[in-house]
């Protein structure tokens, strides 16, 4: 399969082949890297990393995964690069794409990863915005399919903010890839309707089931349930209006029981908030294959880089 020069800015510009093409090269490098074995298709390439969030797991993925195959990663921080304020984002992306062979973007505005990807000419890799974060659903996934062999036909929940960039995406990505997708959120944080309709759709084609709730006994036979911060980057003054209003689906022990299964896999995109968005021990009895989920980051994003810029496979 072919995604060479392909820009990675929201899961809906992809197949559900295409994304499970790029768990299966994920899988190839994860196994790879396990044996000491890394790769040379970036090699002679330079990668800029433009970040306006700080980052973790995104800054250290990319830049170890572009380090693996070859390639030289270049660190734009906020106060290296003044995206949209002294230069346009349409300005900044077109010198970049002079200088750089990719660029991963990681900020607010879904509009300035796109515009980069319209006007630098090179591929553009969406690290976060406020809209999406498919970087992490493929982590998410080839987490899925390790624990469970594969993920067609599993029962998905996330509880939490269902308008999050981490709903919209699971959203996406579930019902493109025939899981059961269950958003439970309060009334007040459900997803967009148009994002909803179009998930639809895409559960139509997969055979998936989408299902938008606020109550809590439906993590009922529920093979993952997932949770992110109640708060997002940026929403901090909301932090005890949120915390109230999203009390009830905090992950803990007696959600789980609700889910009648004896293996639930908890999962958490990270940093988490113990205590809110879910409960210590509950954590920390899943922590093993919540690292997993931060691990996978890196062997999925080397397969974005690699599938969209890479010489060779």
């Amino acid at each position: 399969m072919n995604l060479k020069g392909r820009s990675f800015l929201t899961l809906k510009d992809f197949t559900a082949e295409e994304i499970e093409y790029l768990l299966d090269l994920a899988a190839k490098l994860k196994a790879d890297k396990k044996k000491g074995i890394t790769g040379n298709s970036l090699k002679g390439k330079n990668i800029a990393l433009i970040f306006e969030k700080p980052s973790t797991r995104t800054r250290c993925s990319f830049t170890i995964g572009c380090i693996d195959e070859g390639g030289h990663p270049e660190y734009l921080g906020k106060d290296d690069i003044q995206l949209g304020h002294k230069e346009s984002v349409e300005d900044t992306a077109r010198v970049l794409g002079r200088m750089f062979d990719g660029i991963e973007f990681r900020g607010f505005l879904q509009e300035n990863v796109e515009k980069l990807a319209k006007y630098s000419g090179v591929p553009v890799w969406n690290g976060l915005t406020d809209d999406y974060h498919p970087t992490q659903i493929l982590a998410d996934m080839l987490t899925l399919r390790e624990q469970f062999g594969q993920i067609k036909g599993l029962n998905f929940v996330f509880a939490g903010d269902g308008r999050n960039n981490m709903a919209n995406s699971l959203m996406i990505g579930c019902t493109k890839l025939g899981v059961n997708c269950t958003i439970l959120a309060p009334k007040a944080l459900w997803p967009r309707e148009d994002l909803v309709e179009l998930c639809r759709e895409y559960a139509k084609e997969s055979g998936a089931s989408l299902t938008i709730t606020d109550d809590v006994e439906a993590v009922k036979g529920a093979d993952c349930i997932y949770t992110d911060v109640w708060c997002s980057m940026g929403e901090e003054d909301k932090a005890a209006e949120r915390v109230a209003l999203l009390r009830p689906y905090q992950v803990n022990k007696e959600l789980l029981d609700k889910t009648g299964k004896e293996k639930t896999v908890v999962l958490h995109c990270l940093p988490a908030v113990k205590g809110n968005e879910i409960t210590e021990d509950v954590f920390e009895a899943n922590a093993d294959v919540i690292f997993d989920e931060a691990e996978n980051r890196m062997h999925t994003i080397k397969a974005v880089m690699v599938a969209t810029l890479g010489e060779t496979e």
